[in-house]
């Protein structure tokens, strides 16, 4: 069969949306483009089992709505899919209308975490084919292909579906029931970059020091997995990840084969203990460590300095934490089973190990107030100036449906809007005591703790390669800008 793996544009004043790979969504006013892994590994998986698939990714390749149409007919797929998320369903569903109204023969698929959540609104909202929840979606597109390929151009067996797919019948949506996580990730191929077109995300990506760069996921996806504002709980409930020695070895080809010298393992958190032992342990022996960088993300108070420093050793340069606020309150309401002291400690540690530290916070929580925003802001100023944390990404809260934040403020009437365009981080979602321009200026603060002269100094006595890091201070020079216009008052 012939699969089209979908990103149609979505132009916008707005700037660039960072849809795929990410578990909250934005617009960037500066160009960034995150490697779609999940269905990388789809459109993967497909051509090893025979179907014809085009890689046809509109955002990063910056089409045209017109030229993107001209791409998609000039390839005649017989099954389109497209990831969606919460901000942008509703100009997808506008798209699947056109799409379906101009190539009526084509089965549309939808994925991704807004629809796993509420998988029978799209069928409402538009003439969407087939709805595959969870995020195994790469397994259920393959059972779905082979259900369509036996159908020899009728309707697919039911019986045939994995759980989890929602399609069709008449005038109802009938459903395989509640999608499963209990795939062997061990068996799962390494993706085919080519197919997928890497180099359109090798450059722009703010997280990369040095290009270029890809994405890997050694597991799916956070062994915390409790957080109640993240989307991708929604998707990922349990937790499985793949041999360590088996990444090592992906990450051989991609430095042989590609050439990239700098790679993101976007894991939820990357698994800690023995298998983190086995991984840096290999990532030395075979000399990799040398040769290329790994980005990851983990959680505060999981490990001590020896284990980051044995991570430094292994060719780790960034670690991503979730600080997401220092009042212990919140953190406490989240889930995140984390103190606030050992934010501040686990900083310290790992960037005295040589890691650079990168933390999200956010702002907006209902429940807080404005000293509760002020100690947020002042602590990740803090630990900027400190050189605790070398980079950081500062966000508005989002109550993604399907997350227990949702459902949440949605009981206690503390939803202000369910158009889900607005759920896209401009504005304010959620009832709460402090004024929007209060929140956004609070962000601006954050951003502003970069252009502190402590932090300045702190950058440049910390330069190891004064050519390539010169290029990466510029590029995060012009992130903040962006990060600044993004969140404007």
């Amino acid at each position: 069969m012939r699969i089209a793996i979908a990103y149609p544009p979505l132009p916008s004043d707005k700037g660039v949306p960072l849809l795929s790979q990410n578990r909250q969504f934005q617009w960037f006013s500066r160009p960034t483009y995150i490697y779609p892994v999940v269905p990388a590994l789809a459109a993967t998986q497909a051509r090893r089992d025979g179907h014809e698939v085009a890689w046809l990714d509109g955002i990063a390749s910056e089409w045209s709505p017109e030229t993107f149409d001209a791409q998609l007919d000039a390839f005649g797929p017989e099954v389109v899919v497209i990831e969606t998320k919460t901000p942008v369903v509703g100009r997808h569903w506008e798209i699947i209308r056109a799409m379906k109204a101009r190539r009526p023969g084509v089965a549309v698929v939808l994925v991704g975490d807004h629809v796993t959540a509420l998988p029978e609104e799209s069928f409402v909202q538009c003439p969407v084919d087939y709805v595959l929840t969870g995020g195994d979606y790469d397994f259920l597109l393959l059972n779905l292909l082979a259900a369509m390929q036996a159908a020899a151009g009728g309707a697919p067996d039911p019986a045939a579906f994995e759980p989890g797919i929602y399609w069709r019948e008449g005038g109802a949506v009938r459903n395989s029931g509640p999608f499963r996580l209990d795939h062997d990730l061990k068996r799962v191929p390494w993706i085919d970059r080519d197919l997928t077109q890497w180099r359109l995300y090798a450059e722009k990506n703010g997280n990369y020091r040095r290009t270029p760069g890809t994405y890997i996921m050694s597991g799916r996806d956070c062994w915390h997995g409790k957080c109640t504002f993240c989307s991708w709980t929604t998707l990922y409930p349990t937790y499985r990840a793949r041999d360590p020695k088996d990444v090592v070895d992906e990450i051989g080809d991609l430095i042989e084969r590609y050439g990239v010298r700098e790679i993101m393992d976007d894991t939820g958190s990357l698994p800690a203990g023995a298998w983190l032992k086995t991984f840096c342990e290999e990532m030395i022996a075979r000399g990799y460590h040398k040769r290329v960088r790994i980005d990851c993300n983990m959680r505060f108070g999981c490990l001590d300095e020896a284990a980051y420093r044995l991570m430094r050793k292994a060719g780790f340069r960034l670690v991503l934490f979730g600080l997401e606020s220092a009042n212990q309150a919140t953190l406490d309401r989240l889930v995140k089973a984390l103190t606030v002291s050992q934010i501040e400690e686990g900083a310290r540690l790992a960037s005295r190990a040589g890691l650079d530290v990168h933390v999200t916070v956010m702002f907006g929580y209902p429940w807080e107030g404005e000293r509760e925003i002020a100690n947020t802001v002042s602590l990740a100023r803090r630990l900027l100036r400190k050189g605790y944390a070398y980079t950081l990404q500062v966000t508005m809260v989002v109550p993604y449906p399907g997350t227990p934040l949702f459902r949440e403020l949605d009981q206690a009437g503390l939803l202000l809007t369910r158009a889900w365009e607005e759920y896209d981080m401009r504005r304010q979602v959620m009832a709460s005591g402090v004024p929007e321009e209060s929140i956004k200026a609070a962000v601006r603060q954050v951003y502003k703790a970069f252009l502190h002269p402590e932090t300045i100094v702190r950058r440049i006595v910390s330069t190891r390669d004064p050519l390539a890091d010169l290029a990466f201070y510029w590029r995060g020079f012009l992130s903040v800008a962006g990060h600044l216009r993004d969140f404007k008052g």
